[in-house]
């Protein structure tokens, strides 16, 4: 499947439309851009002006849908029926393909914010709630989730596309998932530490972990988050070992 738009080695993506102040300036460097759709922030006057700013710079759009929390940032599980969640998440991918098609943009992949990311990455019944929601919109949606997740292999299974993730500005655990937030060390605020991690991805080599070991990990893309604050700079950079791996 084709990710790539600027001949990087790997496909390199960044969560927008979340109050960032950087989001314009990052479109210029990814490739590959999760809009939040109203979940955990965002409406669709934010979804309308970064849909066009992606469309712009020729950037994969995605839909970013998160658990209905944004008193927590979506970065909490929350007590929620099947159902109730189901529709909100429909509801958020649909909202955003519309702004899409308005303007003749198309809605590439589909990447979950927050906890509902993590807790899909490997619960199987919320897993396969949120392959329901993607195929119920469009069956051509991709999924983008955390690399060799049980998720992964599960919307593989189901007959997703699939893009498989790893973070350039997240730590690991030892067990291939991210380090929670609230762990000391879990967002990667050094240059170096962010940029040594990238080659290791891109060249296939052994990342540190967290908690003292090592894991390999193997994607098709690499998230920077837009809402860090050190997400341009780390992009800029970022996009200096791209071009050198190529």
């Amino acid at each position: 499947m084709k990710l790539n738009s600027r001949a990087y080695p790997i496909d390199l993506n960044a969560d927008l439309g979340e109050g960032g102040l950087h989001d314009e300036a990052l479109l210029q460097l990814i490739t590959s851009a999760n809009i939040a759709c109203g979940g955990h922030i965002g409406d669709t006057a934010s979804m309308e002006v970064t849909v066009k700013l992606a469309l712009a710079s020729g950037v994969n759009i995605g839909a970013h849908p998160s658990y209905p929390d944004r008193e927590h940032f979506g970065r909490q599980s929350i007590i929620i029926s099947d159902s109730e969640l189901f529709d909100s998440l429909f509801q958020q991918i649909v909202v955003i393909k519309e702004v899409c098609d308005a303007i003749n943009a198309k809605l590439f992949h589909v990447k979950p914010h927050g906890a509902l990311y993590n807790k899909a990455a490997e619960n199987t019944h919320l897993g396969l709630l949120l392959i329901k929601v993607i195929k119920q919109v469009d069956p051509k949606l991709k999924l983008m989730i955390l690399a060799n997740s049980p998720l992964a292999k599960l919307a593989k299974q189901h007959g997703l596309d699939v893009i498989e993730e790893a973070f350039a500005d997240r730590a690991y655990l030892n067990s291939g998932m991210l380090a929670p937030r609230q762990m000391k060390g879990a967002v990667l605020a050094d240059d170096a530490q962010a940029l040594v991690q990238v080659d290791k991805i891109i060249n296939q080599q052994p990342i540190t972990t967290l908690d003292g070991g090592t894991v390999l990990v193997s994607a098709d893309s690499i998230c920077l988050h837009g809402d860090n604050e050190h997400a341009l700079r780390f992009a800029q950079k970022i996009r200096k070992v791209l071009r050198t791996c190529k």
